[in-house]
């Protein structure tokens, strides 16, 4: 355990830590679905745009890093002043000097202070926070091991961006039958563009354009069981209309009899493409399309026909 983390273990009521850029600071989105989302904690970054919606799960594969934080002068004031610095030259002036010397060596030397970040929404935030230094200083026009990149500030913007999860419209809608083309639609997409800024003011921006591209239609059971068609489905399917050509949705060969509660679960997943355009730096890679499914039950009966015997004839 790192000595730094250790000492406020041992010492929370008597020290109490004190705010520098980015310290104490929590960013929160709300989300919900099967996202891990952002939530940043001792952070300078700033992540604005549709960030409310539900994510697929993406996670940022590295959920703490160093960042850009005070310069020297800025770092001394900050750490030789206040409750903190009196608390501990009340304790031990011995060691409190010797705290603050390692930031008087620093005056006038060109660089900045590096402070740990973290995205508290990861389950491994915290542990990888605690195992990153207080602070580190780094000259100017260099990035440490760990250091936040135009790469990850891109990963950070990824975990934040969410979209609409719609509702699935079918004709027929409380129950199917089999052989009968069953409409697919969403409704409640509204906007079929997404967008979210991860920035780190003053240094780098990225921001991530999703947009709603097509749907896929998984029926919930085999091939031989239904015909799936999507020559015509879009970006968001294509509402039942009297008289037109059948050319997104389920044709269902077999009843829902037999299936767990007589019912098939039917999903559409919506595929949003993203783009990237970062500013501060190129991002060499692209992420891949958010997906999000969305499921509703389709119970599918058979169409009864009755045969009456012709007038005069007997039945037997």
């Amino acid at each position: 355990m790192k000595a730094w983390l250790a000492a406020l273990l041992v010492a929370p009521l008597l020290l109490d830590p004190i705010p520098g850029p980015g310290d104490n600071t929590t960013q929160e989105k709300e989300q919900t679905g099967n996202t891990v989302g952002w939530r940043g904690k001792h952070t300078s970054i700033r992540v604005s745009g549709d960030v409310r919606g539900s994510g697929d799960g993406y996670r940022i594969p590295q959920p703490c890093w160093y960042e850009p934080g005070p310069t020297p002068e800025e770092m001394l004031r900050q750490r030789s002043e206040g409750r903190d610095a009196a608390n501990r030259a009340r304790i031990d002036e011995e060691s409190h000097q010797a705290f603050i010397q390692q930031f008087k060596d620093k005056i006038g030397k060109d660089g900045r202070w590096w402070l740990p970040g973290l995205n508290e929404a990861d389950p491994n935030g915290v542990a990888c926070w605690t195992n990153l230094e207080q602070f580190i200083f780094v000259p100017t026009g260099t990035t440490p091991p760990s250091g936040l990149t135009i790469e990850q500030l891109a990963q950070i913007a990824r975990a934040a961006l969410t979209v609409p999860e719609p509702a699935v419209k079918l004709n027929p809608d409380a129950k199917s039958y089999v052989n009968l083309p069953t409409w697919v639609w969403l409704e409640g997409v509204g906007e079929q563009t997404r967008t979210v800024t991860a920035e780190l003011p003053g240094v780098m921006s990225v921001t991530l354009v999703a947009t709603l591209e097509d749907i896929q239609i998984d029926p919930g059971t085999t091939r031989e069981r239904a015909e799936v068609t999507e020559s015509g489905c879009g970006a968001a399917g294509k509402p039942y209309t009297k008289g037109a050509e059948f050319s997104c949705g389920v044709r269902y060969l077999r009843s829902s009899i037999d299936q767990p509660r007589e019912k098939y679960t039917l999903t559409v997943t919506t595929l949003w493409p993203v783009d990237i355009q970062a500013q501060g730096g190129v991002v060499p890679f692209q992420f891949d399309p958010v997906e999000l499914e969305t499921s509703r039950d389709v119970p599918v009966g058979e169409i009864q026909s009755n045969v009456t015997p012709p007038s005069g004839q007997n039945g037997g």
